[in-house]
């Protein structure tokens, strides 16, 4: 069962690394310390992918939403959030198990060896901070508090983000020696949040898209209603637990299937021995593209 894991796993993987270089596909900007600036950068990628990394071909979605907001020019940011009006309708978190750069840096330091925390306490309600994080930092004070000229600041962005801080604020300052000597409290601050998101991603599952991260809630938010979900055949499950063992999330497929914190990684499917966890496309509970079983007993009656 650990190999089969294993060997599941690893596509996941190489979907994963292949999209981050796919997204961050300027590699002349790492070398440079050049921040690409073509038309593309105003087009959203899914994950959180750093607009300021110097690779980065596109810009990511929280960015974009509160630079939307903070601008002096107060307007509705119609397209950050269609954008993720459409990719959460369409996929839910599968954004996050399998299009996002962070999650992958998460997901390969899990793999260390190492003795794992699991369920603890304060592990369910810590969950919600990444709604008050969205709604708070990423949504309301960018609105709201505006300095002298009318403009707000991308509090997430600066204070929090451990994304950026590894795929932008370091490789710019490797490349830049002239930023590296006005580096102050800022840099200090978030290099401590992301040592501390690594760290305890070596013994914690994801710890940042559990508790900290706004486009993980966001995409959540979608999560009982998306298209891309999970389905469970009540008439061929065996309630053995394999599925809830084999999820690193914390979700009981059995019970909660469209969990908001399943980011559609497929474990549990494969892991269930009777079949009766699927994942894909449905539209009420037939998958997209199947026809109906009346629907061909009919036909083949006539």
């Amino acid at each position: 069962m650990a190999k089969q894991k294993h060997k599941r796993n690893t596509v996941r993987h190489y979907i994963q690394g292949a999209w981050t270089v796919v997204s961050n596909g300027y590699l002349v900007g790492f070398v440079k310390g050049r921040i690409w600036q073509g038309d593309s950068k105003s087009v959203c990628v899914p994950g959180l992918n750093c607009y300021s990394c110097p690779g980065a071909l596109g810009a990511c979605p929280i960015g974009s939403l509160q630079a939307e907001l903070a601008a002096r020019d107060i307007r509705f940011p119609l397209y950050v959030t269609g954008f993720l009006l459409a990719f959460g309708a369409l996929f839910g978190r599968f954004v996050c198990g399998f299009l996002c750069p962070f999650g992958l840096v998460q997901d390969l330091l899990y793999k260390i060896r190492s003795k794992k925390i699991g369920s603890f306490k304060a592990d369910r309600p810590l969950r919600y901070l990444k709604y008050v994080v969205l709604a708070v930092l990423v949504i309301l004070l960018p609105a709201l508090v505006k300095n002298a000229a009318g403009v707000g600041l991308p509090w997430f962005c600066k204070w929090v983000c451990p994304s950026g801080t590894l795929f932008a604020g370091i490789p710019l300052l490797l490349a830049n020696p002239s930023l590296r000597a006005v580096v102050g409290f800022i840099f200090s601050w978030k290099m401590a949040i992301l040592i501390l998101t690594l760290g305890l991603s070596v013994f914690l599952y994801r710890p940042f898209c559990k508790y900290l991260c706004p486009l993980g809630a966001a995409y959540a938010l979608f999560n009982k209603a998306s298209f891309y979900r999970l389905k469970l055949d009540e008439t061929a499950c065996t309630h053995c637990g394999a599925c809830k063992r084999a999820c690193n999330m914390g979700v009981d497929p059995t019970k909660t299937p469209d969990d908001m914190e399943c980011i559609r990684c497929g474990d549990c499917v494969k892991t269930c021995p009777t079949k009766a966890l699927s994942a894909g496309f449905f539209v009420g509970k037939r998958k997209i593209g199947e026809k109906k079983s009346e629907d061909t007993d009919q036909n083949t009656v006539d």
